[in-house]
């Protein structure tokens, strides 16, 4: 069974961003940090004793009742971070006998990155899960900071290592899967996607939609648009004759790339542009993934943008 090199991503660990970036980062304004006072999450009221501070005194309360009362606070020292992967057949373009970090398809970069940020959320002790999902959601966990839950984390992500069969069709359900998972995960968590977005262009508004669905829960959503940007977005082929295969449906086409490079290019430059517009207008951090690069140079000068906003 393909394991995952955790050797590739130890590096992260003697950095001084895992504490500054991760925590102050990442987590600022989703819980109760070493570095910041009380949760916002509310839990009840109780009498107030004589010598305490009165920081917390609710004092609407108190001219209701004319008795001093203290809200009480929920302590989440955790942050909670869930973990969406697209596993559609598109995600093992491109079609790589064994692949690997130095050849990776799509779905092997995708897995990469997430054991990269899997590592740092472990070393602080935060809560990680998983979700699978094609046009179906296949696997969800719950979030948990236990080793023995990050080690099972692990082993669900080496099964993806697996190459599937070129028959195995598993198409996207990108938009209708991500607003049932809105609904399914703690609120107020980090989500980290990882996908193509290679959803049916009919379906882009409510793609759209779903990922408005996730901020409206209020999720700091950060999406890793993984993608093989030398063929799918630049279209870059020579000009002789090709059979293009969907790797969803089957369906094949014989051309010359000259024949459709210009309208190609055309409706991805939209989509692309839509996306990074809406993903501004829904304050999501969009991520170009690229597999042609390292996925640590993928993901450090993210986290390094990170730091530099707070």
């Amino acid at each position: 069974m393909p394991v995952l090199d955790q050797s590739h991503f130890e590096q992260y660990s003697s950095l001084e961003l895992i504490a500054r970036q991760v925590v102050e980062g990442f987590i600022t304004g989703l819980h109760k940090s070493p570095f910041h006072g009380f949760s916002v999450e509310f839990a009840e009221h109780r009498l107030y004793n004589s010598g305490e501070s009165i920081r917390n005194i609710d004092w609407k309360l108190f001219g209701r009742s004319d008795r001093l009362y203290v809200k009480r606070y929920e302590e989440e020292t955790n942050l909670r971070c869930q973990v969406f992967i697209d596993t559609s057949s598109s995600m093992y373009y491109p079609v790589i006998k064994n692949p690997d970090i130095q050849t990776p398809n799509k779905i092997t970069f995708a897995i990469y990155l997430t054991a990269a940020m899997l590592f740092l959320l472990r070393k602080q002790r935060d809560a990680s899960g998983l979700s699978f999902f094609s046009d179906t959601v296949e696997l969800h966990t719950q979030c948990k900071s236990s080793s023995v839950h990050y080690k099972y984390l692990y082993q669900e992500l080496e099964k993806l290592l697996h190459p599937i069969s070129p028959e195995t069709r598993k198409k996207t359900g990108l938009a209708r899967v991500i607003h049932e998972l809105a609904e399914r995960i703690h609120r107020r968590s980090l989500v980290l996607i990882f996908s193509d977005m290679f959803e049916n262009t009919t379906e882009t508004e409510e793609l759209f939609s779903a990922l408005q669905h996730l901020k409206h829960n209020k999720h700091e959503v950060v999406l890793f648009h993984v993608v093989d940007k030398k063929k799918e977005l630049d279209f870059n082929y020579e000009n002789r004759p090709y059979k293009f295969i969907d790797m969803e449906s089957g369906q094949e086409l014989k051309l010359f790339p000259e024949e459709v490079r210009q309208k190609y290019l055309s409706s991805i430059e939209k989509f692309r542009n839509d996306l990074l517009l809406r993903c501004g207008q829904y304050k999501i951090d969009l991520v170009e993934a690229d597999i042609n690069a390292s996925f640590h140079h993928v993901l450090m000068p993210y986290l390094v943008k990170r730091s530099r906003m707070y």
